[in-house]
C-alpha cells in the first residue's frame, strides 16, 4: 500500500447474486456439497473484486459472499454453536410481546434474520476468515480488507440464557472464549499478511441510542445487555482491547466499524444520534482506525472526531441504502469539513455500511453499488490533487 492520502475501501459486504443465494439454500439442505458452494462463491467473488478494481478502490474485500450475514456465518466455523432465526429466539425471550413489537416497528421479518447461539463450550472448528483472505490474495494485487464480527457483538448475540447458561453462567464467561477465538483468528490473518482487519460492532449504537426496551437489540438476539449504557460501553471496550492487545504494531491495520443498522432502506426506522455518547469507547479503543457512518444527518455533527485521540477515521461518505449516486463535489465538500479537524493522513473514505449486509435483504444493486464506489474513488482523486 502506498502512502497516498484519502485511501478508499468498501465496508465489506456486496449484494449476493441469485446463484449465490440459491447455493446457500442448497448447501444448507444438502442439495449441493460444500465444495460446490465454494466454486459458486469463488466465481461471484472474482467479479466483485473486478468491480472494485475498476472503480478504483485502494482496499478490496470479497464482498462477504460466503456469509449469509455479517455475524451468523460464525456458526458453521465454531464448535457448539446453533443457528436460530429471530422467530425461533422468541422461545427464549421472557417479554415476547415487547420483542415482537420491536421487530414490527423495525421492518424486519422474524424469519429473515439469523443469530448464532452458544450451546456448549466454543472453539474454532475452522478459521472464520483466513481461507477467504488467502483465496482473495491469489486473485488481486490490491490491498485487502478482511471483516470480522467484534467481540461485543458476538458476546451479546451468542449468549442466550436458555441455551448457554449451563456452559457459560454469564455473558462475561462466554466473552473469555470469544476473545480467545478472535485472537487466534487475528494472529493467523496477521501472519498471512492481511492488510486491514475490520471488526464490526454495530450494537454499540443500540446501547446508547435505544431507549425503550434497552435490553433488546435490532441486530440479533442480544438478550444479555445490562440496563446501564456506561457499564456496557466499558465492557465492550475491555473486550476489544483484549482482542487486539499486542497486535496493532505488526503491519496489519486494525479498525472498528460502528454503524447504526443496515437492515432497511427506510431511514426513519434506523438508529440516529451523534457519536458523542460513545467517546469513552472510541477514544480509548486500541485500534488504528475508527470506521464510522457520516453520509446522513442521522450521524450528528462531525466535530466529535476531535475526541478520538488521533486515530485514523474511516469516513462514511456514501449511503449504501439509496439509489442516488452522490455527486463527486458533494463527497469532496464533506471531506473538506473533516480536513479542518484532523490531518489528511488520518482520513480514509468508505460507504457508511455494506451493500449487502444480509444475503436475503441487500441494500442495493450491483450497478448502483459500482457507480457509488466510482464516485468515492473519483472524489479521493480530486482531494489528492488539492493537497
Amino acid at each position: 500500500m502506498s502512502n497516498r492520502k484519502f485511501l478508499t475501501s468498501m465496508i465489506g459486504s456486496w449484494p449476493r447474486t441469485k446463484e449465490v443465494q440459491r447455493a446457500m439454500r442448497d448447501k444448507k439442505v444438502g442439495r449441493i456439497t460444500e465444495e460446490q458452494f465454494q466454486e459458486i462463491a469463488d466465481k461471484a467473488i472474482l467479479q466483485i473484486v473486478k468491480w472494485q478494481e475498476e472503480a478504483g478502490l485502494d482496499y478490496v474485500s470479497d464482498g462477504e459472499q460466503r456469509r449469509d450475514n455479517y455475524i451468523s456465518f460464525v456458526a458453521e466455523h465454531l464448535h457448539n454453536v446453533r443457528m436460530l432465526s429471530v422467530a425461533q429466539l422468541l422461545d427464549y425471550v421472557e417479554d415476547k410481546a415487547s420483542f415482537e413489537e420491536i421487530l414490527g416497528t423495525l421492518d424486519v421479518p422474524a424469519y429473515s434474520m439469523t443469530n448464532p447461539a452458544a450451546t456448549g463450550k466454543i472453539s474454532r472448528k475452522k478459521p472464520l476468515a483466513l481461507n477467504d483472505y488467502l483465496f482473495l490474495k491469489k486473485h488481486t494485487d490490491k490491498s485487502i480488507k478482511v471483516t470480522l464480527p467484534g467481540p461485543y457483538l458476538l458476546t451479546r448475540s451468542m449468549w442466550v440464557e436458555g441455551l448457554s447458561k449451563e456452559y457459560y453462567p454469564t455473558k462475561e464467561d462466554l466473552a473469555v472464549d470469544i476473545i480467545r477465538v478472535l485472537r487466534e483468528e487475528l494472529e493467523d490473518l496477521i501472519h498471512a499478511g492481511a492488510d486491514f482487519v475490520q471488526f464490526d460492532e454495530p450494537v454499540l449504537t443500540e446501547v446508547v441510542f435505544t431507549k425503550k426496551n434497552a435490553n433488546r437489540t435490532f441486530m440479533c438476539g442480544a438478550l444479555a445487555a445490562k440496563a446501564d449504557a456506561k457499564e456496557e460501553i466499558a465492557f465492550a471496550l475491555g473486550l476489544m482491547n483484549q482482542v487486539v492487545e499486542g497486535m496493532t504494531e505488526r503491519g496489519t491495520k486494525i479498525g472498528v466499524h460502528v454503524c447504526r443498522g443496515n437492515w432497511s432502506t427506510e431511514e426513519d426506522v434506523l438508529l440516529r444520534g451523534p457519536y458523542d455518547p460513545l467517546v469513552p469507547y472510541l477514544a480509548n479503543v486500541k485500534v488504528n482506525q475508527l470506521v464510522l457512518e457520516y453520509s446522513t444527518p442521522r450521524a450528528g455533527e462531525i466535530d466529535v472526531i476531535k475526541e478520538f485521540a488521533g486515530k485514523e477515521l474511516g469516513f462514511g461518505v456514501i449511503n449504501p441504502r439509496t439509489d442516488e449516486i452522490e455527486p463527486v463535489e458533494e463527497v469532496v465538500r464533506r471531506v473538506q469539513e473533516v480536513r479542518e479537524i484532523i490531518g489528511d493522513e488520518l482520513i480514509f473514505l468508505n460507504p457508511d455500511c455494506g451493500f449487502g449486509t444480509f444475503a436475503q435483504r441487500p441494500m442495493n444493486s450491483d450497478e448502483v453499488a459500482f457507480e457509488k464506489l466510482k464516485t468515492m474513488a473519483e472524489a479521493a482523486r480530486v482531494l489528492r490533487e488539492m493537497v
